[in-house]
């Protein structure tokens, strides 16, 4: 698609492209990737190894006389905090170091659009992490609209205003990132967002925009706007980080709006920031499990452990409704 878009390649079926108003490709046009101004960062950098970052960051910059050159180039390095490099060899940079020269030279020639393809993942972990949220300040600053492609959802949540999902070529869901990760419209979307759990059920009672549903045995309440019916069978999404572990004697009171379920710890805790396997205590086989997020400190003030007996409480406005 970036390609595409790109003007690399060509839509391999009746596709149209229009950017700003303007046809890119349809039955009657073509417009070359020279007039379509694009930035393109690649994956790999795609940086000339025996050339200065002087140079790499230049190359787009072909018909600009020298002085005016340079100037663009020192703006464009200071912009990605890179200016520090101007007279390295592109082949000595580091994998950030790379990266930063590579988006100043996809941003030199001013382009109209922004092209990013999964532009950490060749990074390493604590590069990837400092790296993303000036990658966010740097696109902001600049103001240039961008599609960036991407796995990860880290990513996707700190880099994206608007989401676009995408299975095999087709587009299965777009909308905020809030709508997005909190409201999938299917198993499919849910899983591809990370909502660590979703769990078969079906519906028991509707009143009053609340649906009350059994999932294995745990019955759960959730807001849900749309119409559902008795007996319909549904998916209950809860993210991790919407389920609250509480110590088995602290349990709410029965007027709390939460959803609440005894159950006990299977994982154990290794890291600052967790997530916690529940197997839920219901009335019969199958255990149902739920995944929660949990500190290290909320970890030492219940005294957790695998076998740790909790009360798992889940607010009704955190259970989203898939149906089937």
């Amino acid at each position: 698609m970036l390609r595409c878009l790109a003007g690399l390649d060509r839509p391999d079926r009746d596709s149209d492209i229009t950017f700003n108003g303007e046809p890119w490709f349809d039955r009657r046009a073509l417009v070359s990737v020279r007039r379509r101004n694009i930035g393109f960062l690649f994956q790999d950098h795609a940086l000339f190894p025996h050339m200065t970052v002087e140079d790499n960051v230049g190359y787009g910059l072909p018909r600009w006389n020298r002085s005016d050159r340079a100037r663009r180039v020192a703006e464009v390095l200071t912009l990605v905090r890179a200016e520090h490099l101007l007279k390295q060899r592109a082949k000595s940079l580091s994998g950030g170091e790379a990266q930063r020269v590579a988006l100043a030279r996809a941003l030199a020639p001013s382009p109209q659009l922004l092209l990013l393809d999964e532009p950490l993942s060749a990074l390493d972990s604590p590069t990837r992490a400092a790296l993303r949220h000036e990658l966010r300040a740097i696109i902001a600053e600049v103001g240039t609209p961008t599609l960036l492609v991407t796995h990860d959802r880290t990513e996707a949540l700190a880099l994206g205003d608007h989401i676009v999902v995408m299975n095999n070529g087709t587009v299965i869901q777009e909308g905020t990132v809030s709508e997005v990760f909190h409201a999938p419209k299917s198993r499919a979307v849910a899983s591809v967002v990370g909502t660590e759990n979703v769990l078969a059920a079906r519906v028991t009672e509707v009143s009053d925009g609340v649906v009350t549903v059994d999932a294995g045995g745990m019955t759960l309440a959730a807001i849900h706007y749309g119409r559902l019916d008795i007996g319909a069978q549904v998916y209950a999404c809860i993210r991790a980080e919407e389920v609250s572990i509480l110590a088995a004697q602290h349990t709410l009171a029965s007027a709390s709006p939460r959803n609440q379920v005894t159950a006990v710890v299977t994982s154990s805790f290794r890291k600052p920031l967790v997530r916690a396997t529940l197997a839920a205590s219901v009335p019969a086989p199958p255990v149902m499990t739920l995944t929660a997020l949990i500190t290290k400190h909320a970890i030492s003030e219940m005294n957790l452990m695998a076998g740790s007996t909790v009360t798992a409480a889940v607010k009704a406005p955190g259970v989203h409704l898939i149906t089937i």
